[in-house]
């Protein structure tokens, strides 16, 4: 019934998630973190600090506007659906999934530098499905370097993300050196602006530099796992499966784009877990990245599972796992 009356799309649906996104944010709002509590103010990156300087480093301000770059990101997940259209149904789930798989982590609901770079990779992903079937040369490419290039002036490991302009021009067009040559500009300008901004107006480059290596490789990051945490992100990796499973199938009897974006899909999930597995920099937070594709895999377990029962077994063991992680750690 719960999954029965999310895949409408009418108001009632989009203030009834509302409804769900602000319940999960509840504990943070009731108890604010600021950046600190997980060290996310130590050496930050250029664009992040001017983002932590905008909350005065206010813990309620800083709760605040993690709200809102979620609440954004849902909105773009539902947004790039309905305009690629790739899962063949509008519907709000997207926004719905994403919200729950993020919420099993309550202790990330602080202002984190994943957030605004989550906005930056939704937005290239976008721009490089726009890509396909374009004729001559497709300068999105360009766009979304400058995307994923800003997105790591707040987060230093989302430049790894630029793997995606090759797989993207490998999945969605005929490989060309002009595209591919403007793909890594795109992502190499934004940080040449913003350092040689800075390099002329004086900055210490050695701080800078310093900055940029311990973000990719000098910050020591670890993710504590209890019983109870370690049973629920097992849980919420079997749910992820069992939509992959249902999904792969399922691709060659997709139109050639909506193939294709789901291909692209996998990429950025592959490429996000290679993050987090290989490099000691990054924790617990890479979950807001990993769960942007894997909202979509669900959703469309959601929309075309031939089974009525499971699916919504599983948005019901969804909201339990959110539920209780967000209990485990409040009430702890």
């Amino acid at each position: 019934m719960l999954l029965r009356k999310l895949r409408q799309t009418g108001p009632d649906v989009m203030m009834f998630i509302l409804v769900i996104l602000f319940l999960t944010w509840l504990g943070a709002f009731l108890h604010p973190e600021p950046p600190s509590a997980l060290g996310f103010d130590e050496k930050p990156m250029p664009l992040f600090k001017i983002l932590l300087s905008l909350t005065d480093f206010s813990a309620f301000f800083s709760v605040l506007i993690a709200f809102l770059l979620a609440l954004l990101i849902a909105y773009l997940l539902v947004n790039f659906n309905t305009s690629a259209f790739f899962i063949s149904e509008r519907t709000f789930l997207p926004a719905v999934v994403y919200t729950l798989l993020t919420a099993v982590f309550p202790e990330y609901q602080v202002l984190n530098p994943v957030l605004p770079a989550s906005v930056f990779l939704v937005l290239a992903i976008r721009r490089i499905v726009e890509s396909y079937k374009v004729y001559g040369t497709a300068y999105s490419f360009f766009d979304a370097g400058v995307l994923l290039g800003t997105g790591s002036l707040f987060y230093a490991p989302l430049i790894w993300m630029g793997v995606l302009l090759a797989a993207g021009i490998v999945i969605l067009r005929s490989i060309t050196f002009r595209e591919t040559v403007i793909s890594f500009l795109g992502l190499a300008a934004p940080i040449f602006i913003v350092y040689g901004t800075m390099y002329a107006a004086g900055f210490n480059m050695q701080d800078q530099l310093s900055a940029v290596t311990w973000n990719l490789s000098g910050r020591e990051a670890g993710y504590p796992l209890s019983g109870l945490k370690l049973a629920v992100i097992i849980i919420a990796a079997i749910l992820i499966l069992i939509a992959v499973a249902q999904l792969i199938p399922a691709l060659n009897m997709k139109k050639i784009k909506s193939r294709k974006t789901f291909i692209l899909f996998f990429w950025v999930f592959l490429v996000g877990f290679g993050i987090t597995v290989l490099s000691g920099s990054v924790s617990g937070e890479m979950h807001w990245l990993l769960s942007i594709p894997s909202c979509y895999i669900i959703t469309h377990y959601f929309v075309f599972s031939r089974s009525r029962r499971i699916p919504g077994i599983m948005m019901t063991v969804l909201f339990l796992l959110a539920v209780a992680a967000q209990a485990l750690y409040y009430f702890r």
